[in-house]
């Protein structure tokens, strides 16, 4: 019962926010026909029974790629998601991109990754002397230089490894990135409106993505999965910390093989010994 209340409070939600509301009928993707439900007015009406199905596969997964120890990065570069993913993404400890997709983020990490040792560098520069020892002009050039990579890479400094998959805002806007994960096998989630190609994701949520309502219950209903997630990640690792220090803990079993290698001949049986000799000669 409880579920069923929960599962109707979301679908309410989603239908206040105007999920279902798609594109003009003149600029859709033939392919997201499956998940269109009417036409009213030239505009094309979600089915919300699609886009709940999308949302729970979607939570369902990102709660095991976060309890198996890996990050989620969110990426949402247009003026609707910015704000919503910068506060919610950050409340479950995730990343996110909401400026400008580097090209190469992804495939090209690790220089990436020398750009945010750079900024370190740049803000310890700031905090030690604020550039006092600069010249004017090379301090004017060192704060572009810090503010550019702050603003680019700023929501993905966390990042030290690549994600274990990515949630896209507006698949048309996003394709490098999508591109980008695909080469390197890392799932993807879409909020994809119906001028979208489903093709290219992995798991589409038929939604609107351009109003901010409903970009907020996407995005809020997925971290709630990641937060879900961690919990699970913190348990499997107290339970992993546990069985390698607990004294208490039966000693690991070992194949037969294994276990008449190591201890003296005398200790196993006769038809064991010769089995194993004859499968060692």
């Amino acid at each position: 019962m409880a579920e069923t209340a929960t599962d109707n409070t979301l679908v309410k939600d989603l239908i206040e926010a105007g999920i279902h509301f798609g594109q003009r009928s003149s600029a859709w993707n033939p392919k997201m026909n499956r998940y269109i439900y009417d036409r009213r007015n030239g505009i094309h009406i979600i089915d919300i029974k699609e886009t709940v199905k999308g949302l729970l596969l979607a939570k369902r997964f990102l709660s095991k790629v976060v309890s198996d120890g890996k990050d989620v990065c969110f990426v949402g570069t247009k003026r609707q998601a910015k704000d919503i993913l910068e506060e919610r993404v950050k409340d479950v400890g995730m990343h996110c991109v909401t400026e400008r997709w580097l090209g190469g983020m992804l495939t090209n990490f690790r220089t990436i990754r020398t750009r945010l040792k750079r900024l370190e560098e740049l803000e310890a520069i700031e905090q030690e002397d604020n550039f006092a020892s600069y010249s004017k002009k090379m301090e004017s050039q060192l704060r572009r230089e810090m503010t550019k990579i702050r603003r680019n890479l700023d929501g993905v400094r966390a990042m030290d490894k690549l994600p274990g998959a990515l949630v896209i805002i507006d698949v048309k806007r996003e394709m490098t990135a999508i591109r980008e994960a695909r080469k390197l096998g890392i799932p993807t989630i879409a909020l994809i409106d119906t001028d979208g190609d489903p093709d290219v994701v992995d798991i589409p949520i038929p939604g609107n993505d351009d109003s901010m309502r409903s970009i907020d219950v996407i995005i809020r209903e997925l971290c709630k999965s990641i937060a879900e997630g961690k919990q699970g990640r913190s348990l499997n690792e107290a339970a992993s910390t546990g069985g390698e220090s607990g004294e208490d803990q039966q000693p690991r079993r070992r194949s037969r093989r294994a276990q008449y290698s190591a201890d003296a001949p005398a200790q196993a049986p006769e038809g064991d010994q010769a089995a194993t000799a004859t499968t060692e000669g």
